[in-house]
C-alpha cells in the first residue's frame, strides 16, 4: 500500500512539475512575441522622431462682468486696482459704495471691481445692483483664485492692487472716499 501512495504521489509531483514547465515555456513564448513586436515596431519607426508641436497658447485669465463686458488682468496694469466683496444684506457694504462710485468715476488711476459675496447668477445679482446703486463693474465670478486671493470672512472687504499688479492693502470694513485715496498713497 504504501508503494502504491508513493507512485501516485511520484506521478502527481511528475504532472505537477510538468504544468509547471509548460506554464513557464507558454509565458516564455508570450514575452518573447511582445518583445518581437516591439522590436518590429521600433524597426519599423522613423531614424527621427516628428517635430514636437508647440504648447498653445495659454488664455490670460479674463474677469467677465454683468455688462458683458470683460477685460484681462493685463488690462488693469497701470492703474490701481479695487477688488471689493459686498452683499445685500451687509449693512456696512451699503455704505461704502457710494464712496466706491465715486473712487471709480474720479480716479484715472483707480478701476472698482465689485464682487458679490453670496455667488450669485448674474441674473439674480443684476437687480441687486441696480436696487443698490453700484455704478462700478461687478464680476459674474469670484476671481479670487486667479488673483490669489482667499474669499474674506469680513464684509466689505476690499483687495488693493498698485499699477504694477502687486497687491498693496487689505481693506476690511468700510472704507470712506479718504481711505481708499490714502491706500493709493500709501502703496510703496
Amino acid at each position: 500500500m504504501n508503494v502504491s501512495r508513493n507512485s501516485t504521489l511520484t506521478r502527481k509531483g511528475a504532472c505537477v512539475r510538468a504544468a509547471e514547465a509548460g506554464a513557464l515555456a507558454l509565458l516564455l513564448l508570450l514575452f518573447a512575441g511582445c518583445s518581437g513586436e516591439t522590436e518590429m515596431s521600433t524597426a519599423a519607426a522613423p531614424a527621427t522622431a516628428p517635430a514636437a508641436q508647440p504648447p498653445a497658447p495659454v488664455a490670460a485669465p479674463r474677469l467677465e462682468f454683468l455688462s458683458g463686458e470683460t477685460r484681462t488682468l493685463a488690462e488693469f496694469q497701470g492703474q490701481y486696482l479695487f477688488v471689493n466683496y459686498w452683499a445685500e444684506w451687509c449693512g456696512p457694504c451699503l455704505d461704502e459704495i457710494p464712496e466706491l462710485n465715486e473712487l471709480h468715476e474720479e480716479a484715472m488711476d483707480a478701476f472698482v471691481v465689485g464682487i458679490n459675496f453670496d455667488r450669485l447668477t448674474p441674473e439674480e445679482m443684476r437687480p441687486q445692483v441696480e436696487a443698490l446703486g453700484i455704478h462700478f463693474p461687478v464680476a459674474v465670478d469670484d476671481p479670487a483664485a486667479v488673483l490669489g486671493l482667499e474669499t474674506p470672512e469680513v464684509l466689505p472687504s476690499t483687495f488693493v492692487f498698485d499699477p504694477a499688479g502687486a497687491m498693496v492693502a487689505v481693506l476690511r470694513g468700510p472704507q470712506t472716499l479718504e481711505s481708499l485715496r490714502a491706500a493709493m498713497t500709501a502703496a510703496p
